[in-house]
C-alpha cells in the first residue's frame, strides 16, 4: 500500500510528522512525501527535518510567492505529475492550505482516494481562503478525519452524513505533536521578559487591513506599557507592512523578536503568561500549553475553546483588545483537563483506518 502525503506550510510538517512516524510502523505501508514548497522558510534544511525527526520530502516543487490562483494551478500540475508516476492508494492532505486543496483536486480528478486531516471545521468566514480550501476538500475527500465532535456537527449540518463520505473522529494531530515534542522546548536565543504575553499576528486579513492594523498595534503598545510586555515573534508579512507604514520599531513598547522554529515557540508558550493571536493553530497550542487565549478575530474554527472559557474573541477594535487583555490578566488559571482533541493519539487513529481501507 502507498500513501502520498501532500504538504507545504511549516505546521502542516508538524502534523505530518506524528502521523509518518506511525506509517514507518507498519511494513505493508510505503509512504511518499511531496512539498509543495507553499511556505518558503530558510529555516527548513536539513537539520530541521532531523530535530523535529520527520522524513525528508520526496519532492519538493518549490512553488511559493504567487497569487492564490497561480499557486494552486502549479501545483495541481506538479503534483498531478508525481501521483501518475508514484501510484498511489491514497492521497493524504492536512488542514486548510493552498496545498491542501491541491492535492485533493489532483487526487480526485484521478480517481485515488482522499483523505484529509483536521475536517469538518469552519469558521463560516468566506473571506478567509482557508475557509474556502477546507470547505472544498471536505466536499472531495473520501475519509474526514475530524479532530473534534463540532467538526463532526459541521459536517452533519451540511448533509455530509446523508451522502457516501467516511466520517470519523480522530482526535487532533497537534495534541499528538505537542506531546511528543514538548520535552524538546529550548528557549530563544534573544532577550525574554521574566513575565510576558506571547503575540502572533501574521493573517491577511489583519495585516492587509490599515485601519484594523493600526487598531491591533495601538492595542498592543498600550498592553505592552501599562499591563505586562507583549513578544511578537515577528512574521515577515507583518514586518514588511509595517515597515511600508514606516512604523517606529525602535519607539515601539512592543518587543519585537525575529521568527522562531517550533521548539522556540513551546518554550514561548509555556512560559507566557497568557496567548494573543490571530493564527488557529496556536489557538489550539495554548491550550494543550494550559495557557488562556485571546483570538484577535471576530470567530474562530475552534468553538469548543471559547465554549470552555479558553479562547476569547476580542475582534479588531482597540479597547476591545486591550480591556480583554485585562481580564485574561486577572483570572485565575484553569485546570485545562479536558480532552477536547483526543488523548493524543489521533495519528494511530488515521493510519490503522487507512491501512484497513486499501
Amino acid at each position: 500500500m502507498k500513501i502520498v502525503t501532500v504538504i507545504g506550510a511549516r505546521p502542516q510538517f508538524v502534523k505530518a510528522a506524528v502521523v509518518s512516524r506511525e506509517i514507518s510502523k507498519y511494513d505493508n505501508i510505503k509512504e511518499c512525501i511531496i512539498h509543495t514548497g507553499q511556505h518558503f522558510d530558510k529555516n527548513m534544511s536539513t537539520v530541521f527535518f532531523e530535530e523535529m525527526q520527520i522524513p525528508l520530502p520526496d519532492y519538493n516543487l518549490n512553488i511559493n510567492g504567487l497569487s492564490h490562483g497561480a499557486m494552486t494551478g502549479q501545483m495541481l500540475e506538479g503534483i498531478e505529475s508525481i501521483l501518475f508516476k508514484e501510484k498511489p492508494d491514497w492521497v493524504l492532505v492536512y488542514g486548510d492550505t493552498n496545498s491542501t486543496l491541491a492535492g485533493a483536486l489532483a487526487a480526485r480528478k484521478n480517481h485515488i482516494k482522499v483523505a484529509h486531516v483536521e475536517a469538518g471545521l469552519r469558521s463560516y468566514n468566506m473571506d478567509m481562503p482557508e475557509e474556502i480550501n477546507r470547505i472544498l476538500t471536505d466536499l472531495i475527500s473520501d475519509v474526514l478525519f475530524c479532530p473534534t465532535d463540532v467538526a463532526i456537527e459541521n459536517l452533519e449540518k451540511e448533509g455530509f452524513k446523508n451522502l457516501d463520505y467516511e466520517i470519523l473522529k480522530s482526535g487532533d494531530v497537534m495534541k499528538d505533536a505537542m506531546s511528543f515534542y514538548m520535552n524538546k522546548a529550548s528557549e530563544p536565543e534573544c532577550s525574554i521578559p521574566e513575565q510576558f504575553i506571547l503575540c502572533t499576528v501574521h493573517r491577511a486579513e489583519n495585516t492587509d487591513n490599515e485601519e484594523r492594523m493600526s487598531s491591533i498595534i495601538e492595542a498592543l503598545e498600550k498592553i505592552s506599557s501599562t499591563l505586562c510586555p507583549v513578544v511578537v515573534p515577528l512574521h515577515p508579512r507583518t514586518e514588511k507592512v509595517l515597515q511600508t507604514r514606516n512604523y517606529d520599531f525602535e519607539a515601539s513598547n512592543i518587543h519585537f523578536i525575529a521568527p522562531v522554529g517550533y521548539f522556540e515557540m513551546i518554550w514561548l508558550i509555556k512560559h507566557c503568561n497568557f496567548v494573543m493571536t490571530d493564527s488557529g493553530g496556536l489557538q489550539k497550542e495554548a491550550y494543550f500549553g494550559n495557557k488562556y487565549c485571546i483570538t484577535i478575530r471576530t470567530e474562530t474554527e475552534w468553538k469548543e475553546l471559547v465554549e470552555k472559557n479558553y479562547n476569547f474573541i476580542s475582534g479588531y477594535e482597540k479597547n476591545n483588545i486591550i480591556n480583554l487583555a485585562g481580564k485574561i490578566h486577572a483570572m485565575p488559571p484553569l485546570s485545562f483537563q479536558d480532552e477536547l482533541y483526543g488523548n493524543g493519539n489521533a495519528s494511530s487513529i488515521i493510519v490503522n483506518k487507512l491501512s484497513c481501507n486499501i
